[in-house]
């Protein structure tokens, strides 16, 4: 018998299309209900409430119950980035299930993976930390330089938090529509926490679309020094 992780039972959990459908909504970063899981896997409810129990016992995914409803979200942003990759998989390979729609060049500019920025803007904005040694990834992993810190402080972030956080402070996450990473760990999390709170950036409702205002267009192109159109 093959020891070590089994990934088979992992890729068979995903690999189901209502359930790979419920990943995807969560993917959004958003607890949702069974209900409303149900309609985004287009499944009746007691089919969604089994495929919901596979994933929490392959722990995939977590409930929680508030008043009458149980919450479900992904079980940690490691479940976002390997969905995410195979995202990027599947559109490399030619395996797509929908045509293109007007929502799409709006989706790779700016949206939301789990809870950091993602698509072009989310890896022009690494690259740009990199190139001026804000981020240093020359060590195989990223890493926030003392001038980072000056500058993620000046930007009203709270180091100690972040760095006091289970995960990563700084993490590459492969982008599935720029196929290069963009910044995942606890300071993409609070950057664009930081974009929401400053008004420079927003959700649109019921879509992983990040949507940046002429403000916050501005502060890419002045603060971050990434080279984004209005």
């Amino acid at each position: 018998m093959k020891v070590g992780p089994d990934i088979a039972t992992v890729a068979a959990l995903m690999g189901d299309p209502a359930r790979a459908n419920i990943l995807a909504a969560l993917c959004a970063g958003q607890a949702l209900t069974a209900g409303e899981l149900a309609r985004e896997a287009g499944v009746t409810a007691q089919t969604a409430s089994s495929h919901l129990g596979k994933l929490a016992a392959g722990g995939l995914i977590a409930g929680r119950k508030q008043g009458r409803h149980v919450y479900y979200a992904l079980a940690g942003p490691d479940v976002a980035g390997v969905l995410e990759a195979l995202t990027g998989l599947a559109e490399r390979t030619g395996h797509t299930r929908l045509r293109t729609g007007p929502a799409e060049p709006a989706l790779r500019r700016a949206r939301v993976c789990y809870d950091h920025l993602a698509g072009d803007l989310g890896v022009a904005i690494l690259d740009s930390l990199t190139a001026r040694s804000l981020v240093d990834g020359s060590g195989g992993t990223l890493v926030l330089t003392a001038a980072g810190e000056t500058f993620v402080t000046a930007l009203g972030l709270d180091l100690v938090a972040m760095s006091a956080q289970r995960r990563p402070l700084c993490k590459g996450c492969l982008d599935w529509s720029v196929r290069r990473s963009h910044l995942a760990g606890a300071l993409g999390a609070a950057l664009l926490q930081r974009f929401y709170g400053l008004g420079w950036a927003a959700r649109e409702p019921g879509t992983r679309i990040v949507s940046f205002s002429p403000r916050g267009l501005a502060a890419l192109r002045e603060i971050f020094g990434v080279a984004v159109e209005a």
